[in-house]
């Protein structure tokens, strides 16, 4: 199983070896614009070889397949709405599955609402606005006004 290492906001990578926890600061200003998360191996003075995958985002984000709802709207009225499934999560947005004929467009703010798969089956019901779109994936982020609540973080955490 790969480990994936984050790119800092100074430019720079921490990869941890598995085996003996030594770490190695990297800079990867020199690895050019990652679009992709680039995928290689490292071998550690210990001997221990890890493939590792770098991926430019900033935060963690944790794959899902949890089932919801969507509100859909336009200058401020709701439009249409749907199904959705949440296939990863962050503290800053989400990845939504949409299968729908309504097309939506960057900046769209939909209300979305699913339940965390914890033992509490938490409700999170956010406004977000939407990032990127590459059907049938929507890529959004919390809505400004948007607070992380205590539920998802610990959701995030665990």
């Amino acid at each position: 199983m790969a480990e994936t290492v984050y790119i800092t906001s100074s430019n720079t990578a921490v990869f941890r070896c598995p085996h003996c926890q030594r770490t190695k600061n990297v800079d990867i200003s020199t690895f050019g614009d990652l679009n992709q998360p680039l995928r290689f191996k490292v071998k550690c003075p210990c001997g221990q070889i890890t493939v590792s995958v770098l991926e430019k985002r900033r935060r963690y984000r944790k794959e899902t397949d949890l089932v919801g709802t969507y509100v859909h709207y336009v200058n401020g009225q709701p439009k249409g709405k749907g199904s959705l499934r949440v296939k990863d999560l962050s503290t800053s947005g989400l990845k939504l599955k949409i299968t729908s004929s309504e097309p939506l467009a960057i900046g769209d703010v939909l209300q979305v609402s699913f339940q965390l798969d914890n033992p509490q089956r938490s409700l999170v019901q956010k406004k977000v606005v939407v990032q990127n779109i590459s059907l049938p994936y929507v890529g959004v982020e919390f809505a400004p006004a948007e607070t992380l609540d205590k539920a998802l973080g610990f959701y995030l955490r665990s």
